[in-house]
């Protein structure tokens, strides 16, 4: 849009001129030679001056609104700069520096884009290889910022210390948690908000630990060592191999000058071989033909030493060849009874096969408590056997497979002391299998617990028993403890 000037003598400017600025582009139709001098040089500060934005993208302020007074606090971000485009339906808001916001809080500028979506109800849309951000509709800069500034409560700042400097964590379970840098603390985000799903899609890039970059160097440091060794045996190798040629060569001329030295002397005779010498070759190539074999039987050694020494000293080796063979006997003997031990069966793989054999002929839980009181055995070894036919090779996915069969279980126990003997073949069957399986003890014990099969006392009297037992040191009493202390918290309360 042009607009042209009109100027008195003094070089005033009209009202439409002053008002200049926001979206609106007044170009000067006057030429800088016919002014005046004081015109001449606002003429020139016109020409030079930027869009009005750019000034203000150097401007930053705290992040969090909690923070916003305080003038020495050291995490800071641009402030947020939106532009209108377009018309009609298609009319589209602009945040133009979203990526320096972005950087600013350490997040994806997707994950801002998306939140103001999400809560506008309007699409949104970030573009990585231009960088711009859109929003559908005409949004007011002031309430884009509000939002940004709920964005930076729920996915930016800590919830124990408010400290802007966290990382998003994705669990295995699909659950999303920021931990602080400063503290420590582990916050975990409402799933219920849009912008979770969106998360987990696109989850953000991990950075390298100090430990996965600290390996990298030592991989580095180890994979010039061995190039430099290698190179220096290359070197070793090139310099032998000159030698051996160099002698080789000097060899080689020398013999040949000793050859070319020599002159043939004497007569015939001295040159042919005697009538002798031929016969001796005759022989040696008759025997040639003859392979020599020995005898080294036990038999044909004994031969010998009775025909090389006398029948005292030959009664001596003899004994002693005796003793030889019947300790090696004895070996064999010693190492078949092993091997023989080896592959009888143990009592706990017996009492497997039979308990498996049981439950393939599809016998139901009310006949596994008269079938396991008439196996052969202690209680123990019984309930140990028991439970590790029934989930046998499982392992992620545990707690689901004892909550089905929950009912041979309960069939299975009677008393305390049998709930004990339950809860001990629980830690053996997790101290055999997997670590998956070991991860989900305390699942496994809250949904016996939840289906009256284990009572409190039994699971607080095995829990105490095992952290000064001998096997104090296993991972199944770590696992525990949240639901031990979760029991005896709920009991305390019962009792008030």
């Amino acid at each position: 849009m042009e607009a042209t000037m009109a100027m008195d003598g003094r070089g005033s400017r009209p009202a439409s001129e002053e008002n200049r600025g926001g979206d609106i582009d007044i170009s000067v139709d006057v030429s800088v030679e016919k002014a005046t001098p004081p015109l001449r040089a606002t003429l020139a500060a016109e020409k030079n001056t930027k869009p009005p934005y750019s000034s203000a993208k150097m401007a930053l302020q705290n992040i969090g609104a909690s923070n916003s007074d305080d003038a020495f606090y050291r995490y800071k971000m641009p402030k947020m700069i939106t532009k209108i485009e377009g018309r009609g339906n298609g009319i589209k808001t602009n945040v133009v520096n979203m990526i320096d916001i972005a950087k600013a809080l350490h997040r994806p500028a997707s994950y801002t884009t998306k939140y103001f979506g999400c809560e506008l109800g309007a699409q949104s849309k970030f573009d990585d290889k231009t960088g711009t951000s859109l929003v559908n509709g005409a949004h007011d800069t002031a309430k884009l910022a509000g939002l940004l500034e709920n964005f930076i409560k729920k996915y930016v700042q800590c919830y124990g210390c408010g400290n802007p400097e966290t990382d998003i964590i994705i669990t295995k379970t699909q659950m999303i948690t920021l931990k602080c840098a400063a503290c420590g603390y582990v916050s975990d985000v409402d799933m219920r908000d849009k912008l979770t799903t969106f998360i987990i899609k696109n989850p953000p890039e991990q950075k390298k630990s100090s430990k996965d970059k600290k390996g990298m160097r030592r991989a580095e440091k180890e994979r010039l060592k061995e190039g430099d060794a290698a190179d220096e045996e290359l070197k070793k190798l090139k310099k032998e191999s000159k030698k051996k040629g160099a002698v080789s060569s000097k060899e080689g001329a020398s013999s040949k000058r000793a050859t070319s030295k020599k002159k043939p002397t004497g007569s015939d005779e001295e040159h042919s071989s005697p009538p002798d010498s031929q016969a001796d070759d005759n022989e040696a190539a008759e025997d040639d033909g003859v392979q020599w074999q020995t005898d080294t039987s036990a038999e044909a050694a004994r031969q010998r030493i009775q025909e090389q020494l006398s029948a005292a000293t030959a009664e001596m080796v003899m004994l002693s060849t005796d003793d030889v063979t019947d300790k090696a006997v004895k070996k064999d003997e010693a190492a078949k009874s092993v091997a023989k031990e080896i592959e009888k069966p143990t009592t706990n793989d017996r009492l497997i096969i039979e308990i498996k054999n049981m439950l393939k002929k599809g016998s139901n839980s009310g006949e596994v408590g008269s079938f396991l009181s008439s196996l052969a055995g202690s209680h123990q070894e019984i309930m140990d056997a028991f439970f590790e036919a029934m989930f046998e090779g499982v392992g992620k996915g545990f707690a689901k497979e004892v909550e089905k069969k929950k009912n041979y279980l309960d069939a299975a126990v009677e008393g305390e002391e049998s709930q004990l003997c339950l809860l001990r073949a629980i830690e053996t069957f997790c101290g055999k299998c997997c670590g998956d399986a070991m991860k989900e003890v305390a699942l496994v014990i809250k949904c016996l617990y939840d289906g009256d099969v284990l009572e409190e006392e039994c699971i607080v009297k095995w829990y105490e028993q095992g952290l000064t037992g001998a096997n104090k040191s296993s991972i199944v009493w770590k696992n525990m403890k949240p639901f031990v202390e979760w029991l005896q918290n709920a009991e305390s309360e019962d009792e008030e």
